[in-house]
């Protein structure tokens, strides 16, 4: 196969949060975009965290142990985020998926975030790849 770059494949526009974002709000956009996590980043773009429905659901059993107001973002997001490059070789990047059970990747050039590859988005390129080379 010829080698296809993350950045041809990548979602660009996605839902991020900033660390301030309120959680109840962070929680109503996950369910709005059908989503199970999103980016957090600073207001210089770039990537501080990752807050998943799993960091929420989280938030959801202390709240109902406590009674305890939600918080922010900041307060709960993974702080230790695995990146990829723009310029990474997605079927090489499709190894990782494989062996680090993921769902996807943020994307990040020069320290800010750029996008975001899914092991959908690897399939989508598959599939091309194979479209393709039945044309031919």
């Amino acid at each position: 196969m010829k080698s296809v770059k993350v950045s041809d494949y990548m979602a660009r526009k996605l839902v991020t949060f900033s660390p301030e974002t309120n959680v109840v709000e962070a929680m109503t956009l996950l369910l709005k975009h059908k989503i199970s996590g999103a980016p957090v980043v600073d207001g210089s773009g770039a990537l501080v965290g990752v807050l998943s429905e799993v960091d929420v659901m989280e938030i959801v059993v202390q709240d109902s142990y406590y009674d305890e107001s939600m918080g922010i973002v900041a307060d709960y997001m993974q702080t230790k985020v695995d990146v990829v490059s723009p310029e990474d070789d997605i079927y090489s990047l499709s190894r990782r998926f494989h062996q680090e059970h993921r769902r996807r990747f943020p994307v990040v050039k020069n320290g800010r975030l750029v996008g975001q590859i899914s092991r959908r988005d690897v399939l989508r390129a598959a599939q091309d790849f194979l479209t393709n080379k039945k044309g031919r």
